[in-house]
């Protein structure tokens, strides 16, 4: 048993639900017993059609050079080539669906909610199980065909649908457990089946194949009856609905069809609002769900278009704002912030390696929306632009719904944001491309707070997009404990830990049992100002130790490309920890307490100063394991060493602790 299916755990997530939460889930259970006795059973049809194809002129859009990418992708995935968060893989040719290449386990058949997938030892690591039947790689195949005419890459991806549908039928196996997967799948097959369209071979793989169809109502009933609830309504149910409407719109050949179309919609709005800041930041304050949540919010909104299905007017504006709210945050390289969970999560791939995920969702919001003057610019193309933009009306052509009673008031912000007051997250910019992110927010969204980090009052700090003063990421969810209690630490972030505790106490791998408080101070509610003599301030403080309040001060001097922070704490004398991640292109050289920084960008080498606090003793890890400390993970299940320079001493050694960093030509 891992440790997050322990009787603990299920009695700490327990603690986490609401009454409507437990009387939903306890319905839940009795469906799944009523199930496994009687399945549901599909209705029969005939006369389907799919009539969501792409406009006229659609593919010749396509910029040649994403057009190219794309096809390379393909090629590789055609001769069988992948890889999956780190672990490469060559058996894509003729994959089997339950094998975890990284463990060489093969996940256990029987009915679908028996399965115990949570456990690494039992049924492999269950990402990498689940993530080639998201079939995001048969859309970038797909889109090979659409660009291409090839016949060998629809054939491909028929062999693969045809494949898996028999190897996975309804309610059998870990594909049917998860409802973000099942959403995210239905979405890849509307993708799959538009690209196709005009291939001969697309009708009878789709809407003339009896398996298919049953596969796509049984994936439409299981999201109809469990959807994500309560404390888990998070980007899982954003990704749902999302799946669900998709194929309500597209594939809406069923007696259920309408219905299901008018729930998920009516959930997507929903959970799109609740997600949401009003300011337009995610509310998991993670930024790759940051990125999930706009890319299938855009995609459901594609389908509705396409469909002529009228939305909320608060669909679009969510939208719009979370799109402005990215390009505020994003650095002088167009990369968002490092904070929280992140594990690699798309909403639709159509598009090859080597594009930016970030300006590609920035080119979508300039088609679809227009962007502001203070916007960053995107100079790199992509695939996905230019097929969206084909479906989705531009913002100033889409009138209200008529189920919605007035169109919200839209004022974008006329300069760009530095500081998101109900997120709780400030960025300071200055000269030499200097950007400094500072979290003042809340511990994260929800009562179990699925995807935070203890990572309060850390700072996260670029010099032209090179990470100096490093988030160093997530790595892993399941299946090691001591590496996820790392990452997602007060140890692993660039902040104060006291007495060796976390500032938010974990309950699981994806809960935490008692929240952080955090509050902006400096000035007042906007937390972040500009003095006359170009000083940018910040500061913010938190109750996480209970008995101590951390207070926390940045500030950004322009005229000397310095930063100060300061740390102070009110209460009894603690052990203390301040630690300070270094990016993985940062070399340091550690005497005392200052460290000289060194590292190259665009060819040249480039140096800044750390001073660190005096009172402390400082020593330099770097790949360490036992326990972990000293690591950076570029992307879901791949690290790397890093320098991470951790002070220890007591709270009482100094009024405060001041760290200067000053960046040098």
């Amino acid at each position: 048993m891992t440790v997050s299916t322990t009787a603990g755990w299920y009695l700490r997530r327990l603690s986490r639900m609401g009454p409507l939460e437990v009387a939903g889930r306890a319905g839940d259970t009795l469906r799944r017993r009523r199930w496994r006795a009687e399945p549901p059973a599909a209705p029969s049809v005939t006369g389907a059609r799919f009539t969501a194809a792409l406009p006229a002129g659609t593919v010749a859009a396509i910029p040649p050079d994403a057009a190219k990418r794309l096809v390379a992708e393909a090629d590789r995935l055609m001769d069988g080539h992948a890889e999956f968060f780190g672990v490469a893989r060559d058996d894509l040719a003729d994959p089997d669906w339950w094998y975890d290449p990284k463990t060489g386990r093969r996940a256990p058949g029987g009915y679908a909610f028996d399965v115990p997938y949570r456990s690494e030892d039992t049924a492999g690591d269950i990402k990498q199980i689940w993530e080639p039947s998201r079939h995001q790689y048969l859309t970038v195949l797909a889109a090979a065909y659409a660009i291409t005419g090839n016949e060998r890459y629809a054939e491909r991806v028929a062999g693969h649908l045809r494949s898996w549908w028999a190897a996975n039928p309804p309610l059998h196996g870990v594909h049917w457990i998860s409802g973000i997967e099942l959403g995210i799948r239905l979405l890849s097959w509307v993708w799959i089946r538009r690209l196709l369209d005009g291939w001969p071979g697309a009708a009878p793989l789709f809407e003339d194949n009896p398996v298919a169809r049953n596969h796509i109502w049984h994936h439409q009933r299981w999201l109809a009856a469990f959807p994500s609830r309560g404390s888990s309504a998070n980007n899982h149910i954003v990704a749902e609905a999302a799946g669900q409407f998709a194929a309500a719109c597209a594939f809406g050949w069923f007696p259920s069809s309408a219905r299901w179309r008018t729930d998920a919609l009516r959930s997507l709005d929903r959970h799109l609002r609740a997600n949401t800041f009003l300011s337009g930041l995610n509310r998991e304050l993670a930024s790759e769900y940051h990125g999930l949540v706009l890319e299938l919010g855009l995609a459901a909104l594609a389908e509705a278009d396409a469909a002529d299905v009228p939305v909320p007017a608060t669909v679009r504006l969510v939208l719009l704002r979370m799109t402005d709210a990215l390009a505020a945050v994003v650095d002088d390289r167009l990369r968002p912030p490092r904070q929280g969970d992140a594990d690699d999560g798309h909403g639709l791939v159509v598009d090859g390696a080597g594009t930016d995920r970030w300006a590609s969702l920035l080119a979508t919001g300039d088609a679809v929306f227009g962007r502001l003057d203070w916007w960053p610019t995107v100079t790199g193309t992509d695939v996905r632009t230019p097929l969206l933009a084909a479906l989705i009306r531009p913002y100033a052509k889409a009138q209200p719904s008529p189920e919605s009673d007035t169109a919200p008031a839209v004022a974008r912000p006329a300069a760009r944001p530095a500081h998101f007051a109900d997120a709780g997250l400030t960025v300071l910019r200055g000269p030499a491309k200097i950007w400094a992110r500072c979290d003042g927010g809340p511990h994260g969204f929800l009562s179990i707070a699925a995807h935070a980090h203890a990572d309060a009052l850390s700072v996260e700090v670029r010099h032209d997009g090179v990470d100096v003063l490093a988030d160093p990421g997530t790595y892993c969810y399941h299946g090691q404990p001591e590496w996820r209690q790392y990452f997602r630490s007060t140890l692993g972030h660039n902040t104060l830990e006291l007495d060796g505790a976390d500032q938010s106490v974990s309950g699981g791998p994806f809960l935490w049992t008692r929240h952080a408080r955090t509050r902006v101070l400096d000035p007042d509610t906007s937390g972040a100002r500009t003095s006359d003599g170009g000083v940018s301030h910040w500061c913010a403080e938190h109750d996480g130790y209970q008995g101590s309040v951390h207070r926390r001060r940045v500030e950004l001097v322009a005229d000397t490309t310095e930063l100060r922070v300061v740390d102070e704490v009110r209460g009894p004398r603690r052990a203390a920890r301040l630690a300070f991640h270094l990016g993985p292109a940062i070399t340091a050289d550690l005497t005392g307490d200052r460290a000289v920084l060194t590292w190259t960008c665009d060819g040249e080498n480039r140096t800044a100063v750390l001073d660190l606090p005096g009172e402390l003793n400082w020593r330099a890890h770097r790949g360490e394991s036992d326990p972990p400390l000293g690591w950076y993970s570029a992307g879901f299940g791949r690290k790397e060493p890093a320098t991470t320079l951790v002070g220890t001493g007591f709270t009482d050694s100094a009024g405060r602790f001041t760290t200067v960093l000053a960046f040098r030509d």
